[in-house]
């Protein structure tokens, strides 16, 4: 796969895989707030640099992709969506959307548009979706794709429940 070829449109939503162009917008947007139920914390400039450089080489593996999500109208960045662990059978789907844009349902817009091009290209039996435990909004998506909580553990940060995703839903 080229970066250049992959293109997932909606109605509202533009969604690109994650280019080094895309880090100055995306770092901007990170705040404390909303990394509280990432997997990951506020980092320095560099760090998150090296953490987008990550990405892209995980791309070339052909192990992640990552999704910048804009809004079609405006190109507004609005956040990410990512798609990990591509090569195993059970891929896992992850998002995050700026705090200016929270309780638009861009969020599940953004995490189905990436599920349905998964079913097509990677070919999986059913995805995951690691949540913490008390990020409702974000569970909520999870749900309304069929997803069913299927385990929980202590991560790092809080309590993670990680939730099934049906190819049907």
């Amino acid at each position: 796969m080229n970066l250049d070829d992959i293109k997932i449109s909606t109605q509202r939503l533009n969604l690109k895989p994650f280019t080094a162009n895309d880090a100055d917008e995306t770092y901007n947007c990170i705040t404390p707030t909303l990394t509280r139920y990432l997997a990951w914390d506020p980092q320095a400039r560099h760090e998150f640099d090296q953490t987008w450089s990550k990405w892209l080489k995980n791309f070339a593996l052909g192990t992640e992709i990552i999704f910048v999500i804009r809004e079609v109208s405006s190109q507004v960045f609005i956040g990410l969506v990512g798609l990990h662990r591509m090569q195993t059978s059970n891929p896992e789907l992850g998002i995050w959307i700026r705090e200016d844009y929270h309780h638009h349902s861009y969020g599940r817009e953004a995490v189905t548009a990436v599920a349905n091009w998964a079913i097509d290209f990677v070919k999986p039996e059913l995805f995951v979706y690691p949540v913490a435990e008390d990020n409702y909004p974000s569970r909520k998506i999870a749900e309304s794709l069929g997803g069913k909580v299927v385990s929980k553990f202590t991560g790092p940060k809080y309590e993670v429940v990680t939730y099934e995703i049906p190819i049907n839903y």
